[in-house]
């Protein structure tokens, strides 16, 4: 398949762990690492929950696209400005510096090349936060060792073939290609199964095995 004519594809809604008022717990922790009135771009913003957040309580001018034709028509119904546009495409067309935050939630692992990603999320925006499920999780390695299956989670429940996830990674994973592009990674958090937040004077290989999701803030080095 041409990665440039991939087929369209149906929103995605990952199924996160969510506080008492229904608020996404991954979201809030990248909301709590924008400041406000910054100018923000969010890449595969889905539904448009995180935008809509950022616009709500911390004034954001917030810009998104996302590929699916169903999210940009919520979006649009929610009164926020998205366009129909592919992270692997569309992100060569941006300028440099254009936004204070560019944001990939979620949608890391289902892109074609994370790094190119990455690397124009880091040439249009000052900083970048990307969140993304933990494929080093215990759960996954107990079920590829004791089951032989590609596993399953509430944050991945797809079976192998249908699923528009491509390139599964670890926390270790990204910390590496972090440094292999020398990225500075200024924040990080890793989330277990129940939103809960794992101490930060861990080692990584701890976060790896029980973060079953991680949030990065991310900056060019200068």
């Amino acid at each position: 398949m041409n990665m440039q004519t991939r087929p369209q594809r149906e929103l995605a809604t990952p199924h996160a762990a969510r506080t008492a008022s229904g608020a996404r717990v991954d979201l809030l922790v990248v909301a709590q690492m924008v400041k406000s009135g910054a100018k923000v771009l969010d890449v595969g913003c889905g539904d448009g929950e995180l935008l809509k957040m950022l616009t709500e309580t911390k004034g954001v001018d917030g810009r998104g696209i996302e590929i699916s034709r169903e999210g940009v028509n919520l979006c649009v119904t929610k009164g926020l400005a998205v366009i129909q546009g592919d992270a692997d495409t569309d992100l060569a067309d941006y300028p440099n510096d254009a936004f204070d935050y560019v944001i990939l939630s979620q949608t890391l692992q289902a892109t074609w090349q994370p790094r190119v990603v990455l690397e124009h999320m880091l040439r249009i925006g000052e900083r970048a936060i990307v969140s993304f499920p933990n494929f080093g999780h215990w759960k996954m390695r107990l079920k590829l060792l004791f089951l032989g299956r590609m596993p399953r989670t509430k944050n991945l429940p797809d079976t192998w073939y249908d699923t528009q996830n491509i390139h599964f990674c670890t926390i270790r994973d990204f910390r590496d290609l972090c440094n292999e592009i020398d990225v500075k990674m200024e924040a990080a958090v890793a989330l277990n199964a129940w939103g809960g937040k794992l101490r930060i004077n861990v080692p990584w290989w701890f976060w790896n095995l029980f973060g079953e999701q991680a949030v990065f803030l991310l900056s060019r080095k200068h």
